[in-house]
């Protein structure tokens, strides 16, 4: 098997909210869209970003595990400057994310901040300076 991932399938609550906010807020296209099933958008070269009804994919994967606290999965978008780090959190606060932190140094040596989604998947907004970082602009 190759090291290499094609789809990220989230399991969403509200997939209405989750498009308006992807795809009215944030301006990303559609790639394949089923109304109340699923939304899919191309997020890079061989990556899709596919956002699933809950019930559609409790129906196909199984059943989802709920709970307190945050899903434990962050996705990341890097971007090549701190001030670019602050641009796309404002520009996610503006497309209604319900919770956008604000950008900071961190410990690692880069810039980031993250912010909410409305099914509550949390991005990542990073300036990284390092290899891995950089290898991925």
């Amino acid at each position: 098997m190759q090291a290499r991932i094609s789809f990220i399938t989230l399991a969403v609550p509200d997939l209405a909210a989750v498009r308006t906010f992807y795809v009215d807020g944030l301006g990303w296209a559609p790639a394949l869209e089923e109304p109340d099933e699923v939304l899919m958008i191309s997020v890079g070269e061989r990556i899709v970003l596919s956002l699933w009804s809950e019930a559609g994919f409790e129906a196909e994967v199984g059943p989802i595990r709920r709970g307190a606290g945050l899903v434990p999965i962050t996705l990341a978008h890097n971007v090549p400057t701190a001030d670019a780090v602050d641009t796309v959190l404002e520009q996610a606060r503006t497309a209604g994310a319900p919770e956008v932190s604000q950008g900071q140094w961190r410990e690692w040596g880069g810039y980031s901040g993250y912010f909410a989604d409305p099914a509550g998947f949390r991005w990542e907004i990073a300036c990284n300076p390092g290899p891995i970082g950089q290898s991925v602009l």
